[in-house]
Formats: C-alpha cells, structure tokens, sequence
C-alpha cells in the first residue's frame, strides 16, 4: 500500500494534465471535424472538376452505393453526378482508395456520362515514396486512363504507353504503386456501375447507341497491335 500511495501521490499531476489534455483534443477534433470534411470535399470538387471541365456542378446521387470491398467487408461510395450549365450529365465522379506501397491511396475517378469510360482520375491522398510510387500523380501515368474503357484493365510493365486502351504500363521502379491504382479502379468502379444501372441512373439506350456509333467509326472493336 506504501508504494501505490507513494505513486499517487508523485504522479496525480500527470493523471490529471493527460486526462484534461485528452479533452481539450477531442474537442479540438470535434470543433475542427466539419472544416476537415469541408476542404476535403472542397478539393475533391476541384480534382473532380479538372478531370471533367464541361461540368459546372457535382450533385450527390442521394444515396450512397454500397459495393464489396473484400473479405466479406462492403463499403459505402458517395458518387456525383457532373451536370454542365443545360442540366445535361457529362459524366460521375467518385472518390475511392484501397491499399497502396506504402499506405493507403485515396482517388477520385471520373467517367464520361454513358460510364463506358474514363475521363481520368487524379490523387486525393497518397503517401507513396518520393519520387518512386508518388509517381502515380504524374501526367504520364494518368494519362493512360484517359478514355481508357470502364472493366478489367491489367498492367504491363513495358509496351505503349500513348496506346489508350485496358493495358496500363507500370511506372518504371514503382510497379506496387501501378498496380495499386489499377486493383483500386478493377475492384469497385465496375460495382458501382452495375448499382447505377440496376438504379436507372444510367441512360442505356443512349449509351448503347454511343458505343456503336464509336464502334462503326474505328471499325468495330479496338483490338491489340
């Protein structure tokens, strides 16, 4: 009993302070949460914004889309709308993420208005190493994706990286961090859009008639060279 009340009584002090501490933090993390949420949204909109520029406003579906994100787990994506100044859709737009080199990689995706392609997508949050896997914010790498088609795209570690087609070329050095972005892209985009299809959002007819149209001016389906 001695030596609990002789520790008590040295280290009162302490307990207190760190109690009082643990407060004054969540309250900070409380008081400062909304403003957190804000920017991120806020530049989400703005990536978001850059990667379809014929929108003027990004307008929330109103109900998240609920897809599987591995091992029994499922995961709640809020997907936007991108409607230009006549109301007409140009494209979606998502924020999604998954496990990356060196810690989770957070993107937001972007696809043309029929979802049979992507528009491209950019980098919300990523801590890849420097000057090795954070060489997904780069123009060469992204720059794969745009117009690449919606479903399975696979990675390569040589070949053409101007081709725009389903093969993405691995940043040189930084193969984990290429294939990251690709499982991220493989394992959610095609959910959400079967969930705006079965939900009608999607215009099918319309998206039918684009995808002939593109296929009778290339001269049917884009093959391999």
């Amino acid at each position: 009993m001695g030596k609990l009340r002789y520790f008590i009584e040295q280290s009162w002090l302490l307990i207190v302070a760190s109690f009082v501490f643990g407060l004054l933090l969540a309250a900070t993390n409380y008081a400062l949460e909304p403003v957190i949420r804000q920017n991120r949204t806020d530049k989400l909109n703005r990536l978001a914004k850059g990667l379809l520029p014929a929108a003027e406003h990004f307008v929330d579906i109103g109900s998240e889309v609920e897809i599987e994100s591995g091992r029994g787990q499922s995961e709640q994506i809020t997907v936007y709308r991108a409607v230009a100044n006549n109301d007409k859709c140009v494209g979606w737009s998502f924020n999604i993420g998954g496990s990356g080199f060196a810690d989770r990689i957070d993107l937001v995706v972007a696809v043309d208005a029929a979802f049979e392609k992507f528009a491209g997508y950019d980098v919300l949050a990523s801590n890849e190493t420097p000057g090795f896997g954070d060489k997904i914010k780069n123009d060469y790498y992204r720059g794969q994706f745009k117009g690449a088609p919606v479903g399975r795209l696979k990675v390569l570690t040589t070949g053409n990286a101007e081709k725009i087609d389903s093969e993405i070329i691995a940043i040189s050095g930084a193969t984990i961090s290429s294939e990251a972005v690709v499982a991220i892209m493989n394992g959610v985009v095609g959910q959400i859009r079967e969930r705006l299809l079965a939900e009608g959002l999607i215009d099918v007819a319309n998206a039918e008639q684009r995808s002939q149209d593109s296929n009778s001016d290339t001269g049917g389906d884009v093959g391999n060279e």
